[in-house]
């Protein structure tokens, strides 16, 4: 899909030289727009591949995470806490570098946000979180909907690069957890209804009603939106394929969810039914599968083909 980049003038940003890490399907789309709206972007990944198609394109190459930490503004689209922490938590790193902020747009822990707050501030760097909805196909077309946590004044300062990687910003407080916490909510939300489409749709089966025909019916009525229309259409048809977002990622989210809920005495019944069913998926093989075959769990229960 060809990136619809928002026009900015980056020599009025306040910066220009961007470095970013983490080239993955959401990242790669991430950085090319960048690109296209004139930053200076420079790259680092832990495999090589992604790195090479980003040079082609106009950036240079890290020959090490000290190098992207030259730039003026980091940042970073990782899997999870432990990739954040094994590659950007080291206090040397931090020590040495000359961002004036990082810029963290995965999904993390409450946890990992409040170190990684602490010990950025110790060292003199920024630390903003910025998770985001949208799917790599919306990361590659810019229409990214960012959920952005952290002082106003470093907000202020990297908006224009929000302006070209999404369609709109979400303030969501002054400390980056709580934009980790927006997050961690809508991947709860979006699991929830990614399974109850999945036995919704097994119970009509089984039932002679055709899934397609039930997915269309409520996302045209009760239910309209691209979660019901698009995840639905994915489950009615059992397509988990390709992978918009693996299923162990969900899983990644669903804990994470958990983990906020006890650390806060919040409930979260109906996530310890999502877990085990995203465990289950992952143990019949589906790991790096959409996580919409979740459904395919739902399936087994009802005795139907998976």
């Amino acid at each position: 899909m060809t990136g619809i980049v928002q026009s900015v003038d980056v020599g009025k940003a306040g910066f220009e030289r961007v470095g970013f890490v983490g080239l993955g399907a959401m990242g790669r789309g991430m950085a090319a727009n960048l690109l296209g709206a004139g930053f200076r972007v420079q790259v680092w990944n832990r495999s090589a591949g992604p790195v090479q198609a980003l040079v082609a394109q106009g950036a240079t190459a890290a020959a090490d995470l000290a190098e992207i930490y030259r730039n003026e503004v980091v940042v970073s689209m990782l899997a999870d806490d432990a990739a954040v922490e094994s590659l950007l938590h080291d206090p040397a790193l931090l020590s040495g570098a000359k961002a004036s902020v990082h810029v963290n747009m995965a999904t993390v822990s409450l946890e990992l946000a409040r170190r990684a707050t602490a010990l950025h501030a110790e060292h003199g760097v920024g630390y903003l979180a910025a998770p985001v909805l949208g799917r790599s196909e919306v990361a590659a077309a810019g229409q990214l909907n960012i959920l952005a946590g952290g002082p106003d004044a470093l907000l202020d300062l990297v908006e224009p690069l929000f302006a070209v990687l999404g369609r709109r910003t979400w303030r969501l407080g002054t400390e980056p957890q709580h934009a980790n916490t927006a997050k961690i909510s809508s991947n709860f939300l979006l699991a929830c209804a990614i399974e109850s489409l999945a036995e919704a749709c097994s119970l009509a089966e089984a039932n002679g009603v055709r899934p397609g025909d039930l997915v269309e019916m409520l996302s045209s009525t009760i239910f309209p939106g691209p979660v019901y229309s698009g995840y639905g259409a994915m489950v009615a048809e059992r397509r988990y394929e390709p992978t918009g977002f693996r299923l162990a990622l969900g899983l990644k989210d669903v804990n994470l969810a958990l983990a906020a809920g006890a650390e806060t005495h919040v409930p979260l019944p109906f996530g310890s039914i999502l877990r085990d069913a995203f465990l289950e998926a992952v143990a019949h093989g589906d790991a790096e599968r959409d996580w919409s075959a979740v459904a395919a769990t739902a399936r087994r229960h009802a005795g139907l083909p998976a």
